[in-house]
């Protein structure tokens, strides 16, 4: 056949609707098993950030709503943690669009005072050596690189770098300051949510 711009276009269109057709469908195919594995990562991360608790934190989530109506709006979700009843802490899903690559997801876990227990990076595209460091680095001993045990409340939850408490990853400062930024985001939701559980427990 002639070559011809018309049937170039019409090759490329071709080629175009079978690719995507493809790709739709490979994508039905396998969103369920995506989301069921994200729903269990999830899940174990709350087990793992949260203090021990014998309710169900999914059955009582809290979605709050941080800066709302602004262009940095940010979606919050606070699973309490109870034991017989009582407010023990809660794991926190928290996020920022700040990160050296752009969005982090991270779960902390707060004790009923609001100090940091644990945490568990959920999501992020940090460069691998650099940012990705930030799931052990502030769990560790050295220096002031640890935020556990730190209370929000009563420390200065920023890089070192900007007169804060804790010590950035080396040569990753933007990773540093977006993870802090949802541990902070974080905790001002577990304070909101903490607030309105007192309420409740007050009116019944």
């Amino acid at each position: 056949m002639q070559s011809s711009l018309k049937n170039m276009v019409l090759s490329l269109g071709l080629i175009t609707i079978v690719a995507a057709l493809l790709l739709g469908g490979v994508y039905v195919l396998t969103a369920d098993t995506i989301a069921k594995a994200e729903l269990k990562a999830q899940i174990d991360a709350i087990g793992e950030v949260a203090p021990e608790f014998d309710n169900n934190p999914l059955e009582e989530v809290y979605i709050h709503k941080a800066n709302a109506g602004t262009k940095d709006s940010l979606t919050i979700e606070v699973y309490p943690a109870r034991m017989g009843g009582k407010l023990v802490g809660a794991a926190v899903k928290s996020s920022s669009m700040n990160g050296f690559s752009g969005e982090i997801t991270i779960m902390y876990g707060f004790k009923a005072d609001g100090t940091v227990n644990n945490y568990k990076v959920l999501k992020h595209a940090e460069t691998a050596g650099l940012g990705s460091k930030m799931q052990e680095w502030f769990r560790s001993l050295k220096g002031n690189q640890s935020v556990l045990g730190l209370n929000p409340s009563k420390d200065n939850m920023t890089v070192s770098k900007d007169g804060g408490a804790v010590d950035a990853i080396t040569a990753a400062t933007i990773t540093s300051r977006a993870f802090l930024e949802a541990l902070n985001s974080a905790f001002e939701a577990y304070c909101a949510v903490t607030e309105k559980d007192k309420e409740g427990q007050n009116n019944e």
